[in-house]
Protein backbone atom coordinates (compact mmCIF):
# COMPACT_ATOMS: atom_id res chain seq x y z
CA UNK A 1 0.00 0.00 0.00
CA UNK A 2 1.18 3.52 -0.74
CA UNK A 3 0.07 6.58 1.19
CA UNK A 4 -1.97 8.89 -0.98
CA UNK A 5 -0.39 12.29 -1.61
CA UNK A 6 -2.38 15.05 0.05
CA UNK A 7 -3.02 18.24 -1.87
CA UNK A 8 -0.92 20.18 0.65
CA UNK A 9 2.08 18.06 -0.35
CA UNK A 10 1.79 19.52 -3.83
CA UNK A 11 2.68 22.89 -2.35
CA UNK A 12 5.84 21.34 -0.92
CA UNK A 13 6.62 19.86 -4.33
CA UNK A 14 6.23 23.27 -5.97
CA UNK A 15 8.50 24.86 -3.37
CA UNK A 16 11.12 22.16 -3.94
CA UNK A 17 10.98 22.75 -7.69
CA UNK A 18 11.43 26.49 -7.08
CA UNK A 19 14.42 25.78 -4.82
CA UNK A 20 15.96 23.50 -7.44
CA UNK A 21 15.50 26.09 -10.19
CA UNK A 22 16.99 28.79 -7.95
CA UNK A 23 20.09 26.70 -7.24
CA UNK A 24 20.49 25.92 -10.94
CA UNK A 25 20.19 29.59 -11.91
CA UNK A 26 22.59 30.86 -9.26
CA UNK A 27 25.15 28.04 -9.47
CA UNK A 28 25.05 26.06 -12.72
CA UNK A 29 24.30 28.98 -15.05
CA UNK A 30 27.28 31.13 -13.87
CA UNK A 31 29.65 28.15 -14.16
CA UNK A 32 28.34 27.40 -17.65
CA UNK A 33 28.98 31.03 -18.64
CA UNK A 34 32.62 30.70 -17.55
CA UNK A 35 33.04 27.70 -19.81
CA UNK A 36 31.45 29.57 -22.71
CA UNK A 37 33.62 32.66 -22.17
CA UNK A 38 36.80 30.57 -22.13
CA UNK A 39 35.99 29.43 -25.69
CA UNK A 40 35.45 32.96 -27.05
CA UNK A 41 37.73 35.88 -27.83
CA UNK A 42 37.25 39.44 -26.57
CA UNK A 43 34.78 40.18 -29.37
CA UNK A 44 32.65 37.14 -28.50
CA UNK A 45 33.67 35.02 -31.50
CA UNK A 46 34.11 31.28 -30.95
CA UNK A 47 37.81 30.33 -30.88
CA UNK A 48 37.62 26.83 -29.32
CA UNK A 49 40.75 26.11 -27.24
CA UNK A 50 42.85 28.99 -28.58
CA UNK A 51 42.68 30.85 -25.25
CA UNK A 52 43.98 27.82 -23.37
CA UNK A 53 46.81 27.35 -25.87
CA UNK A 54 47.78 30.99 -25.59
CA UNK A 55 47.68 30.82 -21.81
CA UNK A 56 50.01 27.84 -21.55
CA UNK A 57 52.42 29.46 -24.02
CA UNK A 58 52.73 32.51 -21.74
CA UNK A 59 55.56 31.57 -19.32
CA UNK A 60 54.62 34.03 -16.56
CA UNK A 61 51.00 32.88 -16.52
CA UNK A 62 51.72 29.17 -16.80
CA UNK A 63 54.18 29.47 -13.90
CA UNK A 64 51.30 30.57 -11.69
CA UNK A 65 49.91 27.03 -11.84
CA UNK A 66 53.11 25.59 -10.43
CA UNK A 67 53.36 28.36 -7.82
CA UNK A 68 49.79 27.75 -6.64
CA UNK A 69 50.22 23.98 -6.44
CA UNK A 70 53.52 23.90 -4.55
CA UNK A 71 52.57 26.70 -2.16
CA UNK A 72 49.23 25.03 -1.37
CA UNK A 73 50.98 21.69 -0.88
CA UNK A 74 53.54 23.25 1.48
CA UNK A 75 50.83 25.05 3.45
CA UNK A 76 48.95 21.78 3.84
CA UNK A 77 52.09 19.85 4.82
CA UNK A 78 52.80 22.38 7.59
CA UNK A 79 49.24 22.97 8.80
CA UNK A 80 48.04 19.36 9.16
CA UNK A 81 50.80 18.19 11.58
CA UNK A 82 50.45 21.39 13.64
CA UNK A 83 46.66 21.07 13.84
CA UNK A 84 46.79 17.32 14.47
CA UNK A 85 49.13 17.74 17.41
CA UNK A 86 46.95 20.52 18.82
CA UNK A 87 43.80 18.40 18.39
CA UNK A 88 45.61 15.40 19.92
CA UNK A 89 46.48 17.49 22.97
CA UNK A 90 42.86 18.64 23.35
CA UNK A 91 41.42 15.11 23.10
CA UNK A 92 44.17 12.82 24.44
CA UNK A 93 45.71 14.72 27.35
CA UNK A 94 44.64 16.16 30.70
CA UNK A 95 45.90 19.69 30.15
CA UNK A 96 43.97 22.52 31.79
CA UNK A 97 42.01 25.31 30.08
CA UNK A 98 41.11 23.22 27.02
CA UNK A 99 38.06 25.38 26.09
CA UNK A 100 40.19 28.53 26.26
CA UNK A 101 42.95 27.04 24.12
CA UNK A 102 40.45 25.80 21.55
CA UNK A 103 38.71 29.18 21.33
CA UNK A 104 42.03 30.96 20.85
CA UNK A 105 42.94 28.53 18.06
CA UNK A 106 39.60 29.23 16.34
CA UNK A 107 40.06 33.02 16.40
CA UNK A 108 41.32 33.18 12.77
CA UNK A 109 37.85 32.14 11.60
CA UNK A 110 36.51 35.48 12.86
CA UNK A 111 39.01 37.50 10.84
CA UNK A 112 39.48 38.06 7.11
CA UNK A 113 42.41 36.09 5.77
CA UNK A 114 44.03 39.43 4.95
CA UNK A 115 44.47 40.18 8.66
CA UNK A 116 47.22 37.56 8.93
CA UNK A 117 49.06 39.05 5.94
CA UNK A 118 48.80 42.58 7.38
CA UNK A 119 50.00 41.41 10.77
CA UNK A 120 53.04 39.62 9.36
CA UNK A 121 53.92 42.76 7.40
CA UNK A 122 53.94 44.65 10.69
CA UNK A 123 56.13 41.95 12.20
CA UNK A 124 58.52 41.10 9.35
CA UNK A 125 57.91 43.60 6.54
CA UNK A 126 60.45 46.13 5.26
CA UNK A 127 59.70 48.26 8.34
CA UNK A 128 58.64 45.42 10.62
CA UNK A 129 59.61 45.09 14.25
CA UNK A 130 61.36 41.72 13.74
CA UNK A 131 62.70 42.23 10.23
CA UNK A 132 66.23 41.44 11.46
CA UNK A 133 65.12 37.89 12.27
CA UNK A 134 64.88 37.18 8.55
CA UNK A 135 68.64 37.79 8.13
CA UNK A 136 68.28 39.76 4.92
CA UNK A 137 65.43 37.73 3.45
CA UNK A 138 62.01 39.13 2.51
CA UNK A 139 58.61 38.24 3.95
CA UNK A 140 56.94 39.27 0.70
CA UNK A 141 56.25 36.51 -1.78
CA UNK A 142 56.05 32.79 -1.06
CA UNK A 143 57.31 32.94 2.58
CA UNK A 144 54.67 35.45 3.63
CA UNK A 145 51.93 33.62 1.73
CA UNK A 146 52.80 30.31 3.37
CA UNK A 147 52.91 31.49 6.99
CA UNK A 148 49.79 33.64 6.54
CA UNK A 149 47.93 30.72 4.97
CA UNK A 150 48.95 28.43 7.83
CA UNK A 151 47.44 30.91 10.29
CA UNK A 152 44.24 31.25 8.25
CA UNK A 153 43.70 27.53 7.57
CA UNK A 154 44.70 26.15 10.99
CA UNK A 155 41.22 26.39 12.62
CA UNK A 156 39.51 24.70 9.66
CA UNK A 157 41.83 21.70 10.00
CA UNK A 158 41.57 21.74 13.80
CA UNK A 159 37.77 21.43 13.84
CA UNK A 160 37.86 18.38 11.57
CA UNK A 161 40.71 16.69 13.44
CA UNK A 162 39.19 17.28 16.88
CA UNK A 163 36.02 15.57 15.68
CA UNK A 164 38.01 12.69 14.17
CA UNK A 165 40.05 12.11 17.34
CA UNK A 166 36.99 12.38 19.59
CA UNK A 167 35.32 9.33 18.00
CA UNK A 168 37.40 6.67 19.73
CA UNK A 169 36.43 3.43 21.46
CA UNK A 170 38.34 3.12 24.74
CA UNK A 171 38.08 -0.69 24.59
CA UNK A 172 40.73 -0.77 21.86
CA UNK A 173 43.21 0.98 24.12
CA UNK A 174 42.27 -1.22 27.08
CA UNK A 175 42.97 -4.32 25.01
CA UNK A 176 46.28 -2.84 23.86
CA UNK A 177 47.27 -2.07 27.46
CA UNK A 178 46.39 -5.62 28.49
CA UNK A 179 48.73 -6.92 25.77
CA UNK A 180 51.54 -4.61 26.91
CA UNK A 181 51.53 -2.53 23.74
CA UNK A 182 53.81 0.51 23.78
CA UNK A 183 52.43 4.04 23.43
CA UNK A 184 54.09 4.49 20.04
CA UNK A 185 52.61 1.26 18.70
CA UNK A 186 49.14 2.22 19.97
CA UNK A 187 49.46 5.52 18.15
CA UNK A 188 50.42 3.93 14.83
CA UNK A 189 48.00 0.98 14.98
CA UNK A 190 44.93 2.49 16.71
CA UNK A 191 44.96 6.30 16.81
CA UNK A 192 46.24 7.08 13.33
CA UNK A 193 44.12 4.49 11.44
CA UNK A 194 41.02 5.63 13.34
CA UNK A 195 41.63 9.27 12.39
CA UNK A 196 42.91 8.73 8.83
CA UNK A 197 39.69 9.79 7.14
CA UNK A 198 39.58 12.96 9.21
CA UNK A 199 43.20 13.67 8.31
CA UNK A 200 42.49 13.19 4.60
CA UNK A 201 39.43 15.47 4.80
CA UNK A 202 41.41 18.13 6.65
CA UNK A 203 44.16 17.83 4.03
CA UNK A 204 41.67 18.42 1.23
CA UNK A 205 40.04 21.38 2.97
CA UNK A 206 43.34 23.13 3.70
CA UNK A 207 44.71 22.51 0.20
CA UNK A 208 41.52 23.84 -1.42
CA UNK A 209 41.47 26.92 0.82
CA UNK A 210 45.14 27.72 0.15
CA UNK A 211 44.78 27.18 -3.59
CA UNK A 212 41.75 29.43 -4.03
CA UNK A 213 42.38 32.22 -1.49
CA UNK A 214 42.87 35.65 -3.01
CA UNK A 215 43.36 38.06 -0.12
CA UNK A 216 46.65 36.79 1.28
CA UNK A 217 48.56 36.59 -2.06
CA UNK A 218 47.21 40.03 -2.96
CA UNK A 219 48.41 41.69 0.25
CA UNK A 220 51.72 39.96 0.98
CA UNK A 221 52.48 38.11 -2.26
CA UNK A 222 54.44 40.91 -3.95
CA UNK A 223 55.41 39.81 -7.46
CA UNK A 224 54.77 36.14 -6.69
CA UNK A 225 51.99 35.13 -9.09
CA UNK A 226 49.28 32.65 -8.19
CA UNK A 227 46.11 31.60 -10.00
CA UNK A 228 43.79 33.61 -7.77
CA UNK A 229 45.75 36.84 -8.28
CA UNK A 230 46.07 36.12 -12.01
CA UNK A 231 42.29 36.08 -12.34
CA UNK A 232 42.09 39.44 -10.58
CA UNK A 233 44.80 41.01 -12.74
CA UNK A 234 43.33 39.70 -15.98
CA UNK A 235 39.74 40.70 -15.21
CA UNK A 236 40.19 43.95 -13.27
CA UNK A 237 43.55 45.13 -14.58
CA UNK A 238 43.49 44.08 -18.23
CA UNK A 239 39.76 43.56 -18.79
CA UNK A 240 40.67 40.28 -20.48
CA UNK A 241 37.57 38.28 -19.55
CA UNK A 242 38.20 35.25 -21.83
CA UNK A 243 41.67 34.75 -20.37
CA UNK A 244 40.26 35.22 -16.87
CA UNK A 245 37.72 32.48 -17.63
CA UNK A 246 40.55 30.19 -18.71
CA UNK A 247 42.35 30.71 -15.40
CA UNK A 248 39.08 30.14 -13.53
CA UNK A 249 38.62 26.75 -15.20
CA UNK A 250 42.26 25.83 -14.49
CA UNK A 251 41.73 26.80 -10.85
CA UNK A 252 38.57 24.71 -10.76
CA UNK A 253 40.33 21.51 -11.88
CA UNK A 254 42.56 20.78 -8.83
CA UNK A 255 39.80 21.90 -6.46
CA UNK A 256 37.37 19.53 -8.18
CA UNK A 257 39.88 16.67 -7.89
CA UNK A 258 40.28 17.23 -4.15
CA UNK A 259 36.50 17.42 -3.80
CA UNK A 260 36.01 14.09 -5.58
CA UNK A 261 38.74 12.43 -3.50
CA UNK A 262 37.19 13.76 -0.30
CA UNK A 263 33.78 12.42 -1.36
CA UNK A 264 35.31 9.00 -2.04
CA UNK A 265 37.00 9.01 1.35
CA UNK A 266 33.74 9.91 3.09
CA UNK A 267 32.01 6.95 1.45
CA UNK A 268 34.76 4.57 2.57
CA UNK A 269 34.62 5.79 6.15
CA UNK A 270 33.02 3.39 8.57
CA UNK A 271 31.38 4.04 11.92
CA UNK A 272 33.99 4.31 14.68
CA UNK A 273 31.52 4.08 17.55
CA UNK A 274 28.89 1.44 18.19
CA UNK A 275 26.23 1.03 20.84
CA UNK A 276 28.74 -0.91 22.97
CA UNK A 277 31.55 1.58 22.62
CA UNK A 278 33.14 3.14 25.69
CA UNK A 279 34.16 6.82 25.52
CA UNK A 280 37.89 7.36 25.72
CA UNK A 281 39.04 9.25 28.81
CA UNK A 282 42.73 10.29 28.85
CA UNK A 283 44.80 9.40 31.88
CA UNK A 284 46.97 12.01 33.64
CA UNK A 285 50.67 11.92 32.87
CA UNK A 286 52.69 14.76 34.34
CA UNK A 287 55.50 14.95 31.76
CA UNK A 288 53.27 14.24 28.74
CA UNK A 289 50.60 16.74 29.85
CA UNK A 290 53.28 19.38 30.47
CA UNK A 291 54.70 18.92 26.95
CA UNK A 292 51.24 19.08 25.37
CA UNK A 293 50.34 22.18 27.40
CA UNK A 294 53.60 23.89 26.41
CA UNK A 295 52.93 23.15 22.74
CA UNK A 296 49.34 24.40 22.83
CA UNK A 297 50.15 27.57 24.75
CA UNK A 298 53.06 28.30 22.40
CA UNK A 299 50.71 28.18 19.40
CA UNK A 300 48.07 30.14 21.32
CA UNK A 301 50.62 32.88 21.99
CA UNK A 302 51.51 32.97 18.29
CA UNK A 303 47.83 33.31 17.34
CA UNK A 304 47.32 36.09 19.87
CA UNK A 305 50.51 37.80 18.68
CA UNK A 306 49.27 37.80 15.07
CA UNK A 307 45.87 39.16 16.08
CA UNK A 308 47.35 41.56 18.62
CA UNK A 309 49.83 43.03 16.14
CA UNK A 310 47.03 43.84 13.70
CA UNK A 311 45.13 45.60 16.48
CA UNK A 312 48.28 47.38 17.67
CA UNK A 313 49.13 48.49 14.12
CA UNK A 314 45.66 49.98 13.76
CA UNK A 315 46.32 52.18 16.82
CA UNK A 316 49.88 53.34 16.02
CA UNK A 317 49.95 56.94 14.78
CA UNK A 318 52.62 56.57 12.08
CA UNK A 319 54.40 53.26 11.61
CA UNK A 320 57.37 52.96 12.26
CA UNK A 321 58.22 56.57 13.19
CA UNK A 322 55.62 57.47 15.80
CA UNK A 323 54.36 54.62 18.00
CA UNK A 324 51.99 56.72 20.07
CA UNK A 325 48.56 55.12 20.32
CA UNK A 326 45.73 57.08 18.75
CA UNK A 327 42.42 56.43 16.99
CA UNK A 328 43.36 58.37 13.86
CA UNK A 329 43.15 55.32 11.58
CA UNK A 330 39.59 54.73 12.74
CA UNK A 331 38.54 58.38 12.75
CA UNK A 332 40.52 59.86 9.84
CA UNK A 333 41.25 56.74 7.80
CA UNK A 334 37.79 55.19 8.05
CA UNK A 335 35.10 57.56 9.31
CA UNK A 336 36.19 60.89 7.81
CA UNK A 337 37.29 59.20 4.58
CA UNK A 338 33.92 57.48 4.28
CA UNK A 339 35.45 54.00 4.25
CA UNK A 340 33.44 53.04 7.33
CA UNK A 341 30.46 52.67 4.98
CA UNK A 342 32.13 49.48 3.70
CA UNK A 343 32.00 48.00 7.20
CA UNK A 344 28.29 48.82 7.49
CA UNK A 345 27.67 47.25 4.06
CA UNK A 346 29.36 44.06 5.29
CA UNK A 347 27.20 44.03 8.41
CA UNK A 348 24.04 44.43 6.32
CA UNK A 349 25.09 41.72 3.89
CA UNK A 350 25.99 39.38 6.75
CA UNK A 351 22.63 39.95 8.41
CA UNK A 352 20.77 39.21 5.17
CA UNK A 353 22.81 36.02 4.68
CA UNK A 354 22.23 34.99 8.31
CA UNK A 355 18.46 35.45 7.98
CA UNK A 356 17.21 34.93 4.43
CA UNK A 357 20.11 32.68 3.46
CA UNK A 358 19.72 30.49 6.54
CA UNK A 359 15.94 30.24 6.05
CA UNK A 360 16.31 29.22 2.39
CA UNK A 361 18.96 26.60 3.16
CA UNK A 362 17.05 25.06 6.06
CA UNK A 363 13.71 25.12 4.22
CA UNK A 364 15.25 23.44 1.16
CA UNK A 365 16.85 20.77 3.34
CA UNK A 366 13.47 20.19 5.02
CA UNK A 367 11.70 19.83 1.69
CA UNK A 368 14.36 17.34 0.62
CA UNK A 369 14.25 15.20 3.76
CA UNK A 370 10.70 15.43 5.04
CA UNK A 371 8.34 15.78 2.07
CA UNK A 372 7.22 13.32 -0.61
CA UNK A 373 6.88 13.58 -4.37
CA UNK A 374 8.92 14.79 -7.39
CA UNK A 375 11.45 12.01 -6.74
CA UNK A 376 13.34 12.54 -10.05
CA UNK A 377 14.19 16.09 -8.97
CA UNK A 378 15.67 15.19 -5.59
CA UNK A 379 19.07 13.86 -6.77
CA UNK A 380 19.56 17.06 -8.77
CA UNK A 381 18.77 19.30 -5.78
CA UNK A 382 21.05 17.18 -3.60
CA UNK A 383 23.87 17.62 -6.13
CA UNK A 384 23.27 21.38 -6.23
CA UNK A 385 23.52 21.47 -2.43
CA UNK A 386 26.96 19.83 -2.25
CA UNK A 387 28.49 21.25 -5.45
CA UNK A 388 29.41 24.71 -4.02
CA UNK A 389 31.98 23.05 -1.77
CA UNK A 390 34.09 22.33 -4.85
CA UNK A 391 33.77 25.78 -6.45
CA UNK A 392 36.34 28.43 -5.41
CA UNK A 393 34.91 31.82 -4.50
CA UNK A 394 36.69 33.71 -7.27
CA UNK A 395 35.39 31.27 -9.89
CA UNK A 396 31.84 31.69 -8.63
CA UNK A 397 32.16 35.48 -8.52
CA UNK A 398 33.55 35.63 -12.04
CA UNK A 399 30.70 33.45 -13.27
CA UNK A 400 28.23 35.88 -11.71
CA UNK A 401 29.79 38.72 -13.71
CA UNK A 402 29.41 36.84 -17.00
CA UNK A 403 25.87 35.74 -16.24
CA UNK A 404 24.27 38.83 -14.67
CA UNK A 405 26.04 41.58 -16.63
CA UNK A 406 24.10 40.77 -19.80
CA UNK A 407 21.36 43.34 -20.34
CA UNK A 408 18.96 40.80 -21.84
CA UNK A 409 19.10 38.68 -18.68
CA UNK A 410 15.84 39.12 -16.69
CA UNK A 411 17.97 39.07 -13.53
CA UNK A 412 20.28 41.83 -14.76
CA UNK A 413 18.81 44.20 -12.15
CA UNK A 414 20.72 42.27 -9.47
CA UNK A 415 24.09 43.24 -10.92
CA UNK A 416 25.88 45.76 -8.70
CA UNK A 417 23.26 45.49 -5.94
CA UNK A 418 23.44 44.19 -2.40
CA UNK A 419 21.22 41.30 -3.49
CA UNK A 420 23.85 39.73 -5.75
CA UNK A 421 26.41 39.88 -2.92
CA UNK A 422 24.00 38.13 -0.54
CA UNK A 423 23.10 35.46 -3.09
CA UNK A 424 26.70 34.78 -4.12
CA UNK A 425 27.90 34.54 -0.50
CA UNK A 426 25.03 32.24 0.48
CA UNK A 427 25.69 29.95 -2.48
CA UNK A 428 29.43 29.97 -1.80
CA UNK A 429 28.92 28.69 1.77
CA UNK A 430 25.84 26.63 1.01
CA UNK A 431 27.23 23.12 1.41
CA UNK A 432 28.37 23.24 5.03
CA UNK A 433 25.11 24.88 6.07
CA UNK A 434 23.08 22.31 4.12
CA UNK A 435 24.92 19.39 5.73
CA UNK A 436 24.32 20.90 9.17
CA UNK A 437 20.60 21.16 8.45
CA UNK A 438 20.38 17.63 7.04
CA UNK A 439 22.20 16.21 10.07
CA UNK A 440 19.71 17.89 12.40
CA UNK A 441 16.70 16.79 10.35
CA UNK A 442 17.82 13.16 10.22
CA UNK A 443 17.75 13.06 14.01
CA UNK A 444 13.95 13.49 13.87
CA UNK A 445 11.97 10.33 13.23
CA UNK A 446 9.96 10.38 9.99
CA UNK A 447 6.97 9.13 11.96
CA UNK A 448 6.08 12.75 12.71
CA UNK A 449 5.50 13.42 9.02
CA UNK A 450 3.80 10.05 8.51
CA UNK A 451 1.32 10.70 11.33
CA UNK A 452 0.70 14.24 10.09
CA UNK A 453 0.03 12.96 6.59
CA UNK A 454 -2.37 10.27 7.86
CA UNK A 455 -4.25 12.93 9.84
CA UNK A 456 -4.21 15.26 6.82
CA UNK A 457 -2.28 17.90 8.74
CA UNK A 458 -0.50 20.32 6.34
CA UNK A 459 3.26 19.80 6.29
CA UNK A 460 3.90 23.43 7.18
CA UNK A 461 2.04 23.02 10.47
CA UNK A 462 4.27 20.07 11.36
CA UNK A 463 7.26 22.14 10.33
CA UNK A 464 6.46 25.10 12.59
CA UNK A 465 5.08 23.05 15.50
CA UNK A 466 7.63 20.22 15.61
CA UNK A 467 10.54 20.32 13.19
CA UNK A 468 11.64 23.94 13.48
CA UNK A 469 11.60 24.10 17.31
CA UNK A 470 13.55 20.83 17.54
CA UNK A 471 16.13 21.99 14.98
CA UNK A 472 16.46 25.51 16.35
CA UNK A 473 20.03 24.99 17.67
CA UNK A 474 21.15 23.82 14.22
CA UNK A 475 19.36 26.78 12.64
CA UNK A 476 21.31 29.16 14.88
CA UNK A 477 24.56 27.40 13.97
CA UNK A 478 23.80 27.88 10.27
CA UNK A 479 22.93 31.53 10.80
CA UNK A 480 26.10 32.21 12.80
CA UNK A 481 28.24 30.39 10.24
CA UNK A 482 26.82 32.46 7.38
CA UNK A 483 27.19 35.74 9.29
CA UNK A 484 30.85 35.20 10.18
CA UNK A 485 31.82 34.03 6.70
CA UNK A 486 29.91 36.89 5.06
CA UNK A 487 31.85 39.37 7.19
CA UNK A 488 35.23 37.87 6.26
CA UNK A 489 34.80 36.72 2.63
CA UNK A 490 36.69 38.50 -0.10
CA UNK A 491 37.31 36.12 -3.01
CA UNK A 492 33.63 35.52 -3.83
CA UNK A 493 32.67 39.21 -3.84
CA UNK A 494 35.78 40.98 -5.12
CA UNK A 495 34.29 41.15 -8.64
CA UNK A 496 30.69 41.94 -7.69
CA UNK A 497 30.66 45.07 -5.57
CA UNK A 498 29.72 48.52 -6.83
CA UNK A 499 30.83 51.91 -5.43
CA UNK A 500 27.72 51.86 -3.21
CA UNK A 501 28.17 48.28 -2.00
CA UNK A 502 31.89 48.09 -1.23
CA UNK A 503 32.48 45.59 1.57
CA UNK A 504 34.89 45.69 4.49
CA UNK A 505 37.06 42.86 3.16
CA UNK A 506 37.30 44.54 -0.25
CA UNK A 507 38.09 47.86 1.44
CA UNK A 508 41.01 46.19 3.22
CA UNK A 509 42.44 45.11 -0.15
CA UNK A 510 41.99 48.61 -1.60
CA UNK A 511 43.49 50.34 1.44
CA UNK A 512 46.50 48.05 1.46
CA UNK A 513 47.01 48.55 -2.28
CA UNK A 514 46.98 52.32 -1.71
CA UNK A 515 49.62 51.98 1.03
CA UNK A 516 47.20 52.80 3.88
CA UNK A 517 48.15 49.79 5.97
CA UNK A 518 47.06 51.46 9.21
CA UNK A 519 43.44 51.98 8.10
CA UNK A 520 43.53 48.50 6.54
CA UNK A 521 44.47 47.06 9.93
CA UNK A 522 41.73 49.16 11.53
CA UNK A 523 39.11 47.76 9.16
CA UNK A 524 40.33 44.20 9.77
CA UNK A 525 40.11 44.79 13.52
CA UNK A 526 36.54 46.07 13.15
CA UNK A 527 35.61 42.90 11.28
CA UNK A 528 37.08 40.72 14.03
CA UNK A 529 35.31 42.67 16.78
CA UNK A 530 32.01 42.55 14.88
CA UNK A 531 32.24 38.80 14.30
CA UNK A 532 33.21 38.17 17.92
CA UNK A 533 30.39 40.37 19.23
CA UNK A 534 27.83 38.57 17.08
CA UNK A 535 29.12 35.18 18.27
CA UNK A 536 28.49 36.37 21.84
CA UNK A 537 24.99 37.51 20.84
CA UNK A 538 24.31 34.13 19.22
CA UNK A 539 25.52 32.35 22.36
CA UNK A 540 23.14 34.19 24.68
CA UNK A 541 20.34 33.88 22.13
CA UNK A 542 20.87 30.13 22.00
CA UNK A 543 20.89 29.88 25.82
CA UNK A 544 17.61 31.81 25.98
CA UNK A 545 15.96 29.79 23.22
CA UNK A 546 17.17 26.50 24.70
CA UNK A 547 15.37 27.29 27.92
CA UNK A 548 12.16 28.12 26.06
CA UNK A 549 12.12 25.48 23.33
CA UNK A 550 14.55 22.68 24.24
CA UNK A 551 13.31 21.64 27.67
CA UNK A 552 12.27 18.28 26.17
CA UNK A 553 15.97 17.40 25.75
CA UNK A 554 16.33 17.26 29.55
Amino acid sequence: MRLKVHWTDRIGNVLLVVAGISLAVFLIAPLAMILMKSLEDKSGAFVALANFEQYFHTPSLAKSIWNSVWVSTLVTAVTIPLAFTFAYALTRSCIRFKPLLRNIALVPILAPSLLAAISFIFWFGNQGLLKSWLMGSQIYGAPGIVISMVFATFPHALMILVTALSLTDARLYEAADALGTSSARKFWTITLPGAKYGIISAWMVVFTYALSDFGIPKVIGGNFNMLATDIFKLVIGQQDFPKGAVVAIILLVPVAVTYVVDGYVQKRQQALLSARSVPYVPKPSKLYDWIMAAYCWLLAIVFLAVLGMAIYGSLVKLWPYNFSLVLDHYRLGLIDAGVIVSWWNSVKMALWCATLGAVFIFATAYLMEKTRGVDPLRPFVRLMAVLPMGVPGMVLGLGYIFFFVQADNPLHFLYGSMGILVICTTVHYYTSSHLTAVTALKQIDNEFEAVSASLRVPFWRTFFKVTFPVCLPAMLDISRYLFVNAMTTVSAVVFLYSPKTTLASVAIVNLDEAGDIGPAAAMATLVVLTSAAMCVVYYFLQVWLDRRTQAWRL
